[in-house]
């Protein structure tokens, strides 16, 4: 169940990295509270996660699920550059969180 509350950590940091970039500098009022709640959703589904999953692997696990889905969303939807070596950065990323989730207890 740990990991579940993990990728749904993963899931809130994308949602409030994405929800910063709109709120235009907490100038949008419902997009700055839906990007607040969505932190605070992260926060706490990471600490359900770090009951009984080991700090490192939990924290690197999450940022990067974050790392991944706002670089891919900001490619998407913000036509940020998706360059060769940008492509093969977040492979490597993904290969990491991967080699983690494997080698945990």
């Amino acid at each position: 169940m740990e990991w579940i509350h993990l990728l749904i950590a993963g899931l809130f940091e994308i949602s409030w990295a994405i929800g910063l970039k709109y709120s235009h500098g907490f100038t949008q009022p419902v997009i700055s509270v839906i990007t607040v709640v969505c932190m605070i959703a992260s926060f706490y589904f990471l600490a359900l996660a770090l009951k009984s999953l080991p700090l490192g692997t939990a924290y690197a696990i999450w940022t990067g699920i974050g790392t991944l889905g706002t670089v891919i969303l900001g490619i998407i939807l913000f036509k940020e550059p998706a360059t060769a070596m940008r492509l093969i950065c977040i492979g490597l990323i993904l290969c990491g969180i991967t080699g983690l989730k494997l080698l945990s207890n």
